[in-house]
């Protein structure tokens, strides 16, 4: 295992520089270090010596990725994508173009993106596993047909439909929760009520959905015929046969998205007023601060490859005949 580990993680290096390498050309391809000044400065008419000392104080008067004035190794190394960019394997992420300093404010921003993402997926999984069970265990009679169409209707529907409507009946209408904003501590509770009851309503269409097929497919093998000849019961083959051999397909799903937990939610952050990694990233595309934006779609690049390592780890305690090699 330690020689398949050390290679997915060399494996991982030349994926991280092609991510790097293609946000950074992307980006400035849709602005340059001069846009980027003129519209940090805030003044219409901006004068050339404004411009070029703010892209001197803020690393962004060198060449983007290749300075032919330089010699030798500092063609590469003297360039805005070296100085920017490489540090980042160190998870040096620098500040923002504003002055911030992005590692304290992701030390900040993940711990609001966790409070919402770990009870959503938690209870979220509970519940669809559950009621997929529940779905199988009446499968083809009127309780299977009529789940599988408010399955798709709630998989039809945009999630700003239940952001949107979830601030309006438990925020406006009953007063249960607040409608957004956020406080530290104990306190955060209360506004973490409703993101959470959204996000878990706004997942039950997909994620019962696909564990109920997964079910289904698995109800059909031949071990289920066999323990169904045995004499156990239907609820006991569900619970404890069926439900133990989807583990693999239920461990891929779940393992892949932990990672990706501590990025938050784009859309759910912003509309409920959360200050997490989410909002962080998009108030920072807004602001068009290539800084914080490289520095996540990094950080999301890296956790993603770190999730799909460990489903793979996964695989080998929940089923004694994988190996890693």
């Amino acid at each position: 295992m330690t020689a398949y580990l050390l290679r997915r993680l060399l494996y991982a290096v030349p994926i991280l520089i092609g991510v790097n390498l293609l946000t950074f050309v992307l980006f400035f391809v849709v602005n340059s270090p001069d846009d980027m000044a003129r519209m940090h400065l805030g003044e219409k008419r901006v004068t050339e010596e404004a411009v070029q000392t703010w892209k001197q104080s803020h690393g962004y008067d060198k060449p983007l990725i290749f300075n032919p004035e330089a010699t030798g190794l500092a063609r590469l190394t003297d360039t805005i994508f070296f100085e920017k960019s490489v540090r980042l394997f160190a998870f040096q992420f620098g500040s923002s173009d504003d002055g911030r300093d992005i590692g304290y404010d992701i030390s900040q921003r993940m711990w609001p993106s966790l409070a919402i993402a770990i009870p959503v997926l938690l209870v979220g999984l509970a519940f669809n596993i559950s009621y997929a069970l529940f779905i199988v265990l009446f499968r083809a009679t009127y309780v299977d047909i009529g789940s599988v169409v408010l399955l798709v209707a709630m998989l039809s529907i945009s999630s700003l439909f239940y952001i949107i409507g979830g601030q309006f009946i438990l925020g406006k209408l009953f007063h249960l929760a607040p409608i957004s904003g956020y406080d530290t501590g104990l306190n955060a509770w209360k506004f973490l009520i409703l993101p959470v009851i959204v996000g878990v309503i706004g997942g039950i269409g997909a994620g019962t959905r696909w564990y109920r097929t997964l079910f289904l497919e698995e109800i059909a093998k031949d071990y289920v015929r066999t323990a169904r000849a045995k004499g156990l019961s239907e609820s006991r083959v569900l619970f404890r046969h069926v439900l133990g051999n989807a583990l693999i397909p239920i461990l891929t799903g779940v393992v892949v998205v932990l990672p990706l937990l501590f990025m938050g939610s784009l859309i759910t952050e912003s509309f409920f007023g959360i200050p997490g990694l989410g909002s962080y990233t998009i108030d920072a595309i807004g602001n068009q601060d290539f800084a914080i934006v490289r520095s996540m779609v990094f950080l999301g690049a890296v956790l993603y490859i770190l999730g799909l390592i460990l489903t793979d780890i996964s695989y080998t305690l929940v089923d004694p005949r994988v190996r890693l090699q």
